[in-house]
């Protein structure tokens, strides 16, 4: 083995574990400019953010016990856009591979990466610093100055943040890891064949939901989430209506614990409504924001990273063979994943040195899914809701879109092309 490698975080080892043909656990982040984009600066501008931040450049090698990943001389080439939003980008054919590409299309530059190497603030951390090193060639007077400075290093760049920050004050393996979760309503109708997803970006002016949000006296994220309960309560049957509806919320940890790491930093949490018959809008909202800081109150968002970080401990689970550890993975997170109804993810309001932000139009995002998964993503004024969708029919994205079109914004919805 290589002296350059790295054991990988808890969270990427399960995406290792589960990742499928139509989900198979990539996340795509989109930046577009005001110009149209010039692949050969793209590629320079590419080589000179990994040459300064090399943390994605690695592969990811089968050990006995575990993965680990391992740096490589192996060079991303850019291209113009030529397959699906979220393209496999790890498994058996995909061997002396990144595990990530670039692309663009038009004014977009794309980063599609296997979730296993980063979460999504690692990943928009990368998308800016390629835009940034690409204006850098297009406008070099404009932008000779204007710099990303963290003062991180490569180390603490790749650093196992759950390792670093582990309280094991609980004890080895704390009570709560027996936790039980109940069943979620799951959203009916037939999925696409042949593994396929289709994705949807939605632009609202983000000045009007945020207006919305304040009115009620709630989070953004709170009030997405109950539109988003909502519009999948309107559009179930009459005879399942009574089933929970569970929203699954990633936490970025880096709001919690001082790390700089590029790899995946988050937990999740849920928030869960059984409806009645007598929810407003504006009731689920405040219940969904209660419920939401209820969940991420610090001490249980150390007891929960905690309990997760326990289990690696563990000698059982150390010495027991990869071969054995993924299949009992995959069992339980296909458990957890049928107490979960739909994910939402807010990567938050994108903020750019000012003449950086003069050549950029927007951002979105999305992530692959076996199920539903909605991001928002906001520039300036620009709300981006980036929608990924196993499913053929539209009934819960159509009344989502028609009850946010009621707060008198401006909406433009584009749909991908179904790509097998």
């Amino acid at each position: 083995m290589s002296e350059d490698w790295y054991r990988l975080d808890n969270v990427a080892k399960v995406f290792l574990a589960v990742h499928t043909k139509r989900d198979p656990r990539v996340m795509r982040i989109s930046c577009s400019l005001s110009e149209k984009i010039d692949e050969e600066k793209l590629q320079s501008a590419l080589e000179t953010t990994i040459s300064s931040r090399p943390e994605f450049q690695v592969r990811i090698r089968r050990g006995f016990f575990w993965h680990y990943m391992e740096q490589t001389d192996i060079m991303p080439v850019v291209t113009e856009e030529n397959d699906r939003v979220c393209p496999i980008l790890y498994g058996k054919n995909y061997k002396g591979t990144l595990h990530y590409k670039v692309t663009y299309y038009n004014n977009k530059i794309n980063l599609d990466i296997f979730h296993a190497l980063s979460d999504g603030t690692g990943a928009l951390t990368f998308i800016k610093l390629i835009v940034l090193n690409y204006l850098k060639l297009t406008h070099p007077e404009d932008m000779a100055e204007v710099s990303f400075t963290d003062g991180a290093s490569t180390d603490d760049r790749n650093r196992n943040s759950f390792e670093q920050f582990y309280d094991n004050a609980d004890g080895p393996l704390p009570k709560t890891i027996l936790n039980k979760k109940s069943k979620a309503y799951h959203i009916q109708g037939r999925k696409f064949p042949y593994d396929q997803l289709q994705f949807f970006e939605i632009h609202l002016e983000a000045q009007t939901m945020l207006k919305r949000a304040k009115a009620i006296g709630v989070s953004l994220t709170s009030y997405m989430g109950a539109e988003l309960m909502m519009a999948i309560h309107r559009d179930r049957a009459a005879m399942l209506r009574t089933k929970p509806i569970t929203i699954s919320l990633p936490v970025n940890l880096r709001n919690y614990f001082p790390s700089e790491t590029m790899r995946n930093f988050f937990n999740s949490v849920d928030v869960t409504h059984i409806f009645d018959g007598s929810e407003t809008v504006e009731m689920l909202a405040k219940e969904f924001d209660e419920k939401l800081k209820a969940s991420i109150e610090p001490t249980l968002i150390q007891k929960q990273m905690n309990r997760y970080e326990s289990i690696e401990r563990l000698f059982f689970t150390r010495m027991v063979p990869l071969a054995i550890k993924q299949p009992v993975v995959r069992m339980f997170s296909k458990k957890e994943s049928k107490t979960v109804t739909a994910v939402l993810s807010n990567l938050g309001n994108q903020k750019l040195p000012e003449k950086m932000a003069k050549y950029v139009t927007g951002f979105a995002d999305y992530c692959s899914t076996e199920q539903l998964f909605i991001t928002v993503t906001t520039y300036g004024n620009d709300m981006v809701i980036g929608v990924a969708s196993a499913y053929s029919g539209t009934g819960v994205l159509r009344k989502l879109i028609k009850a946010l079109k009621e707060e008198d914004s401006e909406i433009t919805v584009y749909a991908s092309e179904v790509i097998r």
